[in-house]
C-alpha cells in the first residue's frame, strides 16, 4: 500500500492551516516538507478581506510557491460552498496553475490523527467538532464563531476570566490571584479598565484567546475559579464530540487537537472523562500539528476542489 508521501510526489504542493489568529503554510516537494512558515490570519471572519489577501500574498511569496500544482487549505469559518469558493478565490492569484481545495479545518485534525473516520475536535482560538463515518456521512457541532458560541475555546476562557474579574469587582472584592494575573497580562491597573479594553478595536478574538494561558496556569496553581472554567471548557468540548459521535453512530476515535487540546492536561483529562460518561473510550490527543493533515487529504483527493 502506498504511503501519503509516495502519493504526493506529483509536484509542488502547498498545505495551509488558516486559523483565527494565524495562517500556517507548508511547502511539500516530492512528498517532503521543504518549508514551514506562519503569517497573520487569512480567515475573513476574523480579519478584513484585504488583510487576508495581504497575509496570503506574504506567505506564498515567502514559500516561493507561485508554481504550485496543488494547494490544500483547511480553514475555520468554511461552512458553505460559498465560503470555500471565496477563500479559493483569495488563494488562486498566488498559485494560478494550482488545483485548489478548501475544507473546514476540523477535517485536518482527523487526517493528521491518521484516521479516515471518527470525530475531530478543535480546541484552539475557537472550537468545533466534525466527524465522518464509513458511509461517508458527516456531522458537525459548534464552530459558529465567538459571537454565537466557541465554548471551550481559548477566546471563551479569556472572556470568562474577564467576566469573573468584573463580577468580583461589582461585589466589592479585592482582585484575587486570577484577576491580578489577568491585569498583569493586559498591562492594566484595575479591573474596571477591562471593560473598555475588551471592547476596544485593537483587542479582538486573538488577543483574548491569548489570555487563556492566564486561566490554565491559575488552574494548575489550584485557583478554584480557574479550575471551574477549565473543567467547563473540557465538558463543553466533550459534549460537542459526543453529539457528533451519536449522530454518526460512532464509538471513536475522537481526536482532540489545536493549541488548548494538545497542550493543556486538565482539559485533556476532563475531555476523556466527559466522553467516558457517554461510553466513548477511544479518545486520542493529536500528536502532530493539524497542517500535516493536508498532505494526507491531498494524497487521497480530498474533495471540494475549487478552481476560480
Amino acid at each position: 500500500m502506498q504511503s501519503a508521501t509516495d502519493r504526493t510526489t506529483g509536484g509542488l504542493m502547498i498545505g495551509l492551516d488558516i486559523g483565527g489568529t494565524k495562517t500556517r503554510g507548508i511547502k511539500v516537494v516530492g512528498g517532503e516538507v521543504q518549508a514551514d512558515l506562519e503569517v497573520g490570519s487569512a480567515n475573513v471572519q476574523n480579519v478584513s478581506r484585504e488583510t487576508a489577501a495581504a497575509n496570503l500574498a506574504e506567505l506564498f511569496a515567502a514559500l516561493d510557491a507561485g508554481d504550485a500544482a496543488r494547494v490544500f487549505a483547511g480553514s475555520g469559518g468554511v461552512d458553505t460552498e460559498a465560503d470555500a469558493d471565496a477563500l479559493a478565490a483569495l488563494i488562486h492569484p498566488h498559485a494560478p496553475r494550482a488545483r485548489v481545495t478548501v475544507v473546514h479545518d476540523s477535517r485536518l485534525l482527523l487526517a493528521a490523527g491518521r484516521a479516515r473516520t471518527g470525530v475531530a475536535v478543535i480546541a484552539g482560538t475557537g472550537s468545533a467538532a466534525w466527524g465522518t463515518n464509513d458511509a461517508g456521512e458527516e456531522a458537525r457541532a459548534g464552530g459558529w464563531g465567538y459571537l454565537l458560541g466557541d465554548e471551550g475555546s481559548g477566546y471563551w476562557l479569556g472572556r470568562e476570566a474577564v467576566r469573573y474579574s468584573l463580577h468580583r469587582m461589582n461585589l466589592g472584592l479585592e482582585p484575587d490571584d486570577l484577576t491580578q494575573a489577568l491585569l498583569a497580562s493586559t498591562d492594566l491597573a484595575h479591573p474596571n479598565e477591562l471593560i473598555a479594553l475588551f471592547h476596544a478595536p485593537g483587542t479582538g478574538r486573538r488577543y483574548w484567546a491569548q489570555r487563556s494561558r492566564v486561566v490554565t496556569e491559575a488552574a494548575d496553581a489550584g485557583h478554584v475559579g480557574a479550575r471551574f472554567m477549565v473543567d467547563q471548557a473540557a465538558h463543553d468540548l466533550a459534549r460537542m464530540a459526543a453529539q457528533v459521535a451519536r449522530q454518526l453512530d460512532l464509538e471513536g476515535p475522537v481526536i482532540l487537537g489545536s493549541g488548548l487540546g494538545m497542550n493543556v492536561g486538565r482539559i485533556q483529562d476532563g475531555f476523556r472523562a466527559g466522553l467516558a460518561e457517554q461510553g466513548i473510550t477511544d479518545v486520542r490527543i493529536l500528536d502532530r500539528d493539524p497542517i500535516f493533515g493536508t498532505i494526507e487529504l491531498a494524497a487521497d483527493g480530498g474533495g471540494g476542489e475549487r478552481v476560480p
